[in-house]
């Protein structure tokens, strides 16, 4: 992707996930926020973000952050978000196993800990092991964990399934974690 995508893909991540009433935005229910007033606020806070780019950074995002409603006169990043959002979520049946990537300094911890949140909405989990791997590849040499889902599911843990294909769930006990 082109430096000026990265660059707007960047600044919508940190204010459609993270700070978005630094901008003077509000997150309607389901993380929605109008395209004409995120424009509008980026040029007013100096970072003007041609209609086109915006298009060309929604469509070709390697990770789906973000998405239009239907109309187009909505974005909303997926998922993420550490700012208090509704992105009404249903439940959703995972697979039997998904997995999470990781960097083998936060390995200890998560085996004794098992998987928390921090200050995401949810604990974000990949449906094959090269989702996982290049996740955990960004802080370094990945780990990858076995996460058994559907044995976490008939315990009674709920599951939700972002429109970019993140599975979501709130935690995962170290009883579910293998390292792969």
């Amino acid at each position: 992707m082109e430096k000026r995508l990265v660059t707007i893909s960047k600044y919508l991540a940190k204010y459609l996930r993270h700070a978005p009433q630094d901008l003077g935005l509000e997150l309607q229910p389901g993380g929605w926020v109008s395209v004409d007033d995120l424009l509008a606020a980026a040029a007013k806070h100096g970072f003007t973000i041609p209609y086109d780019d915006l298009v060309e950074v929604v469509e070709i995002n390697d990770k789906r952050r973000f998405s239009f409603d239907d109309t187009g006169d909505l974005i909303r990043a997926n998922q993420g978000h550490s700012v208090e959002v509704d992105l009404q979520l249903s439940p959703a049946d995972p697979p039997e196993t998904l997995y999470h990537g990781t960097v083998d300094r936060f390995l200890s911890s998560i085996l004794e800990q098992g998987l928390i949140r921090g200050k995401r909405h949810h604990v974000h989990l990949s449906k094959d092991v090269e989702t996982a791997r290049r996740v955990g590849s960004r802080r370094g040499k990945p780990v990858i964990l076995l996460v058994a889902s559907g044995r976490m599911q008939a315990d009674g843990h709920a599951f939700y399934v972002s429109a970019n294909d993140v599975w979501l769930t709130d935690a995962v006990p170290p009883g579910y974690l293998t390292r792969v």
